[in-house]
């Protein structure tokens, strides 16, 4: 019905109608589909919470004499340097030097990768100390300097994996208190916790990536990039509902983007008391109403959204991949779940208002001419499954 040339023009124009997932619910059922999907051009997607496959690319330039790092710390946080001479990698789960971890369980992780991300965002003036054992191009050995994100030739984030679709509902069947990435789970089922936008996020509202691929554009954290491949893990063959709604996490998206354009109040380290440090991320994706089917994707509901309830007791670690249930993210929302008869309370370790906020500020450079949409080069698979680790002997 519409091209994604079209939409672009109407956004060039001034004239595009953009709505978020959460306004287009109400519209739809107003309007009617058909009517809805003539208006209507880009329903704008989101979500924000604790990203771990995350990090970043960043190049500090040459001394005088150069240097070739072969290890390097940023706030004592240690970068990967198995990159060219002055390029590193900054992951947003590597813990602070001397960080004791789980050493007196449980570790409260209070610096890390991510917060090193976030100071950078923030303009902070931050210590790189790196060290080499010299050549002849490169022959310095050791470097301390301070810098912010605007000494930097690049700081480019680079992250495998974001967006799950979908996630489990986190339990604890065990009879003590555990501490994992999903949070703290008090023992025998006292609560629960999950983390997704749930009717906002990305890939519920394009359950089939029809609109989702490589090189579709996204709004990273205020920086305007791009999905660079399917993210790790990416499982495109799950069980899902009638409507297409995948029932378990099914796929994850690759993003990168210029970190110098990022808005510091959606970059966000994150400290997992026992568990590590992580990054939370406010990230949008326009779908385009391309026709009546893609938007009718866009209308998925809470209550429609099945999510997995597992236990981190014993069942997560052991990867013995028992579910113990569904809820829906109506359910989870309102704060309570009923699990296997039993009344559990539950939290959230993403935040739906912060996704919304996101949501509007794509919408709000879209109407603003400021954000057009890009056609992906590639489509996600969709039916691959995820293979696991398989432990075995090395054969003769």
């Amino acid at each position: 019905m519409k091209t994604y040339q079209q939409i672009n023009d109407r956004i060039e124009s001034g004239k595009a109608v953009v709505l978020t997932a959460d306004e287009i619910i109400g519209y739809v059922e107003k309007k009617g589909l058909a009517a809805a999907a003539e208006e209507v051009d880009v329903v704008t997607t989101a979500t924000f919470g604790p990203m771990c496959s995350s990090g970043c690319v960043l190049n500090f330039g040459h001394s005088k004499p150069k240097i070739r790092m072969s290890e390097a710390w940023v706030e004592d946080v240690l970068v990967y340097t198995g990159l060219a001479a002055v390029d590193v990698y900054l992951g947003a789960t590597q813990l602070r030097h001397a960080d004791p971890a789980n050493m007196y369980h449980p570790g409260e992780f209070r610096y890390g990768g991510g917060h090193v991300i976030e100071d950078l965002v923030a303009g902070k003036t931050l210590q790189l100390f790196a060290l080499s054992y010299g050549t002849d191009c490169y022959p310095r050995r050791e470097i301390r300097t301070y810098f912010t994100i605007e000494d930097l030739n690049q700081a480019t984030m680079v992250n495998p994996r974001n967006c799950y679709q979908n996630y489990n509902v986190a339990i604890n069947d065990s009879d003590k208190t555990i501490y994992t990435y999903m949070g703290l789970l008090e023992p025998n089922r006292r609560n629960a916790n999950y983390c997704s936008a749930g009717q906002l996020s990305p890939l519920l509202n394009d359950p089939y990536y029809e609109t989702i691929g490589m090189g579709t554009k996204v709004w990273l954290a205020g920086a305007h990039g791009h999905v660079y491949a399917e993210g790790t893990q990416h499982a495109g063959a799950v069980a899902r509902t009638p409507a297409g709604v995948p029932k378990g996490g099914a796929g994850t998206l690759a993003l990168t983007a210029d970190m110098k354009q990022m808005r510091p109040e959606v970059v966000r380290g994150v400290s997992l008391l026992g568990y590590g440090v992580s990054l939370a991320l406010g990230i949008g994706i326009p779908i385009p109403v391309l026709n009546e089917q893609i938007l009718k994707r866009t209308c998925v509901r809470d209550r429609d959204i099945l999510a997995p309830v597992v236990d981190y007791g014993t069942d997560y670690p052991q990867n013995t991949g028992r579910v113990i249930g569904h809820v829906n993210y109506e359910q989870l929302r309102s704060g309570r779940i009923k699990v296997e008869g039993k009344d559990v309370a539950v939290g959230s370790l993403s935040s739906y208002c912060k996704a919304l906020e996101t949501a509007n500020l794509l919408a709000d450079e879209i109407r603003a001419g400021d954000f057009q949409l890009a056609r992906p080069i590639a489509s996600l698979a969709k039916e691959n499954k995820m293979k696991p680790l398989v432990i075995r002997q090395k054969e003769p």
